[in-house]
């Protein structure tokens, strides 16, 4: 089972596997109606509920090796956002689902490319063969920008429905 590493670093970030300390930053972003504008039933508003989520994404780590990573500014080491992949089934087939959410003050700094491009990157060498699928609003064009800036692909067939609507999916499949 390929790991990947507890940080990842990029030129501006660090990523890292979560840890249950970083739980009141995650709900400083994640309980910005900003932030899940394009998915509203994932805003946040509780401490419990932010560390419930958390447990599930280390758990993903203990089963995977991998999962959603904590995102800092290394200059600053404040933690800006979350970035990761995971498994997931779509239509029937197993994916790596790609998410980003970063900190309103941050959008428009390549931030979301950066960290999502890394992790794209990371997967495609660790875990060769396997699609990954970033779901994306049509609505939603800055996370649009950041799939195709990473190499994803507009690929209806992976069209799904999600919790808050119709979802577009970009592959990075040929």
């Amino acid at each position: 089972m390929p790991r990947q590493p507890d940080r990842l670093p990029t030129a501006r970030l660090s990523l890292r596997r979560p840890a249950q300390a970083d739980a009141v930053a995650v709900l400083g972003i994640l309980s910005d109606p900003a932030v899940v504008q394009h998915n509203p039933s994932e805003r946040v508003t509780e401490l419990e509920d932010v560390e419930v989520l958390m447990r599930h994404w280390l758990a993903h780590w203990e089963r995977h090796g991998f999962g959603n990573c904590c995102v800092f500014e290394t200059p600053t080491g404040r933690l800006i956002g979350n970035c990761g992949v995971r498994w997931m089934t779509m239509h029937g087939d197993r994916v790596l689902n790609l998410m980003y959410r970063f900190d309103p003050s941050t959008w428009g700094h390549g931030y979301a490319t950066e960290a999502a491009g890394a992790l794209v990157h990371w997967a495609q060498d660790s875990i060769p063969g396997e699609l990954v699928v970033a779901r994306i609003r049509p609505t939603n064009l800055a996370s649009q920008r950041v799939a195709t800036k990473i190499g994803l692909r507009r690929d209806p067939a992976f069209d799904d429905e999600g919790e808050d609507g119709g979802d577009w999916a970009f592959t990075d499949r040929s």
